[in-house]
C-alpha cells in the first residue's frame, strides 16, 4: 500500500524526535494526546505537520476505552507534557485527543477534561481510527485500531468515513490469556507479550483472541466493499498479526512499522486542520 510509505517515514521521524527533540521557533505546535489502555502517548508536531517531540508511559488509567482514573490520567499527561516542554524549551498550548468510536457521549468529556486538567487548550476530540487515517490517507478500505481494551474500525469510501464501530477486545485480553497459559501474574504476561522474541512462541496461544478480533472486523465491514485493511494500535505490534487477519478475512491487510504511534500522530496532525478551520 503506497500510503504506508509516507506513514512509515513520518513514524521514523517521530521516533527520532522522541530521542532527540527538535526545538522550533516562530511556529505553532500541536500535541496529540492518546490515552490508551496500556500506554499514554503524546506526539507533538509543528504547524507544517513535522514531528518535533514526544513521550510515552505505561499506564493503567483507561479500561475498555473509558477513563477510570481521572486524577492519575491528568498526572501522567501533565508529566509527559512537562518533559517535552523542557526538551523543546517552550510551552505546549494546543492539543487534540481521541476516543474509541461510539463513546463520544460517554467519555469524550472526560478525555477533554483530562487534557485541560494537564494544561492544554483542547481543539478537538475525534475517534481513534479516524485520527489514525489522518496520516495513513486511506481512500477506500478500513482502518482497524487494536488497542489495549477495544478494537475500533473506521470504514472509508473516497476518503470519507462512512461507518465507525468499536467492540471490547484488545491487548488486555491477549495478556489475560498469556497469564493463564503461563501461570504468571498479569504484569509479567504483559512483558511476555511485548517481547518480540517471544511472539512466535505465544502466537498459537493467542489465536482465540485474534479470532475474536477477526469477528469484530467482519461485523464492522459486513456488506461493504473493503479493498484493504490497515492495522494500527499497540496490540498490532504482534508479529504476524496482519498475515493472520488477511488469511481469515480474505482482505489484503498491512500495518505500519510501529502501529502504536499512528493514532497519536494522527491526533496531532488533526489539530492543524481544525485550528485553521476557525478554532
Amino acid at each position: 500500500m503506497n500510503e504506508l510509505k509516507k506513514t512509515n517515514e513520518l513514524i521514523a521521524r517521530f521516533e527520532k524526535s522522541i530521542m532527540r527533540p527538535l526545538p522550533v521557533k516562530g511556529k505553532k505546535l500541536y500535541t496529540g494526546v492518546d490515552l490508551g489502555t496500556a500506554f499514554v502517548v503524546l506526539a507533538v508536531v509543528d504547524e507544517d505537520g513535522n514531528p518535533v517531540g514526544g513521550a510515552y508511559e505505561y499506564a493503567d488509567v483507561v479500561r475498555d476505552g473509558m477513563v477510570v482514573d481521572y486524577i492519575g490520567a491528568i498526572d501522567i499527561v501533565k508529566r509527559l507534557k512537562n518533559r517535552i516542554e523542557e526538551n523543546l524549551g517552550t510551552e505546549l498550548l494546543y492539543a487534540a485527543a481521541a476516543i474509541p468510536p461510539g463513546t463520544q457521549f460517554s467519555d469524550s468529556g472526560a478525555v477533554k477534561n483530562v487534557c485541560e486538567g494537564a494544561g492544554f487548550d483542547v481543539i478537538s476530540v475525534l475517534d481513534e481510527p479516524t485520527a489514525a487515517n489522518r496520516i495513513i490517507g486511506m481512500k477506500n478500505g478500513a482502518v482497524v485500531d487494536i488497542g489495549g481494551g477495544t478494537t475500533g474500525i473506521s470504514v472509508l469510501e473516497d476518503g470519507k468515513v462512512i461507518k465507525v464501530t468499536d467492540e471490547s477486545s484488545g491487548g488486555k485480553h491477549f495478556s489475560l490469556v498469556l497469564a493463564g497459559s503461563y501461570g504468571v501474574p498479569y504484569e509479567e504476561a504483559e512483558l511476555i507479550k511485548r517481547n518480540n522474541e517471544k511472539h512466535k512462541e505465544i502466537f498459537p496461544l493467542l489465536t482465540p483472541v485474534m479470532d475474536k478480533v477477526v469477528s469484530i472486523i467482519k461485523r464492522g465491514t459486513e456488506c461493504m466493499e473493503i479493498d484493504h485493511i490497515v492495522l494500527v494500535g499497540g496490540t498490532a505490534l504482534l508479529t504476524g498479526m496482519e498475515k493472520y487477519i488477511e488469511e481469515k478475512t480474505g482482505i489484503p491487510t498491512s500495518k505500519p512499522v510501529n502501529p502504536m504511534f499512528v493514532t497519536p500522530l494522527g491526533i496531532a496532525v488533526s489539530c492543524i486542520g481544525d485550528d485553521k478551520n476557525g478554532y
